[in-house]
Parts: structure tokens; C-alpha cells; sequence
């Protein structure tokens, strides 16, 4: 009996160290180095009202809104993941015909390929400038703004995320549209 109490307290011990003690310290190493990515980047209005998470993408459908890049997991965090399937299989081909048919593309103004593909995860929040762009006619059209404030826009959230080492500048989808919805239309 008294070795079974000795294992149960060495068990509980150490339970608590790597379990608890262990999570306390990456938690406290996270909220020291990156303390709002280690909170989930949440986006709030200004009641407090969550609107979502810089680190993860949202369905927009609405012609007025940037869109993402597609989703395997149809934008549900708690399933990231991609596909997999075949890049040979003919559901893939079809949402992606889909999708071109969707973005107006053509051979003379071909859409970037990031809008067409979903992500490994399925849930990439960002797109490169030139998708952004690419959408900038549209939501133009649908807001009746000016194109180049769009352009504008577009430019002042571009950033690169790897800095220097980053060849091509990207935007936060969510971000984004959060902007525009407080542009002045004409």
C-alpha cells in the first residue's frame, strides 16, 4: 500500500510539473515575446463584440468585399486542414473553374493562382497585393467608389512579412474589408 501512495503522489507530481508547470511557462514566454498573437490576434468593435482573427480567414461572398483565398474546411478553424485531394481529382478542377468563372478571369486578365487554390490549411488570412488588385474593379463597381482609392488602400496595408525576405507584399483579407467598410463612397 505504501508503494502504490508513494507512486500515486510521484504521478501527481509529475502531472503538475509537465502538465500545468509546463503550460504556465509557454504561456508566459508567449505573452512576454508576442503577447496579441499569443491572445489570437482577436479583432473587437468598440463594445467589445469579437469580430474575428487576424490569424484566420473569413468567408466573403459579397461583391463590395475582398475575397479570400478558398477553404477546404469551408473557413472552420476547429477543422484546418487541406483537401486532400489529387491535383488531378475532378471536384478540385471544378471548384476551380468555379471559382474563375466567379472572378470574371479570362486568358487576357488570368486570375493569380493563390485565389483559385485553397491553402494547406484552408485558412490563410492574407492574399498578395496583386490578388487584392485583381479584385479592385469589382468592389469598385459594387461600392462606387473610386478605383484608385481602392488602389490607395491597398498599398497603405501591403506589407511584407518576412520583411526583406519577403519578394512579394501581402494584405489581411479581414483587415481589409474592415477598411472598407469605412471608406466615404462617392
Amino acid at each position: 500500500m505504501e508503494t502504490f501512495l508513494s507512486s500515486l503522489r510521484i504521478t501527481f507530481a509529475t502531472m503538475a510539473i509537465c502538465v500545468g508547470g509546463y503550460s504556465a511557462a509557454v504561456w508566459a514566454v508567449g505573452q512576454a515575446i508576442t503577447p496579441g498573437t499569443a491572445e489570437a490576434s482577436i479583432i473587437t468593435k468598440a463594445d467589445g463584440t469579437v469580430i474575428g482573427s487576424r490569424q484566420v480567414a473569413q468567408a466573403f461572398t459579397q461583391a463590395r468585399y475582398f475575397w479570400p483565398r478558398p477553404s477546404a474546411v469551408d473557413y472552420n478553424s476547429a477543422g484546418a486542414g487541406g483537401s486532400n485531394k489529387s491535383p488531378t481529382s475532378t471536384d478540385l478542377t471544378d471548384r476551380a473553374n468555379e471559382t474563375v468563372a466567379a472572378y470574371g478571369a479570362t486568358a487576357e486578365n488570368p486570375l493569380p493562382a493563390e485565389l483559385a487554390a485553397a491553402s494547406g490549411a484552408g485558412l490563410d488570412p492574407h492574399i498578395t497585393e496583386r490578388a487584392a488588385r485583381y479584385q479592385v474593379s469589382r468592389i469598385a463597381e459594387a461600392r462606387n467608389i473610386p478605383a484608385d482609392q481602392l488602389e490607395k488602400l491597398i498599398s497603405e496595408r501591403a506589407f511584407a512579412a518576412g520583411g526583406m525576405f519577403t519578394p512579394e507584399k501581402i494584405v489581411n483579407v479581414l483587415e481589409m474589408n474592415l477598411a472598407l467598410d469605412n471608406v466615404q463612397t462617392r
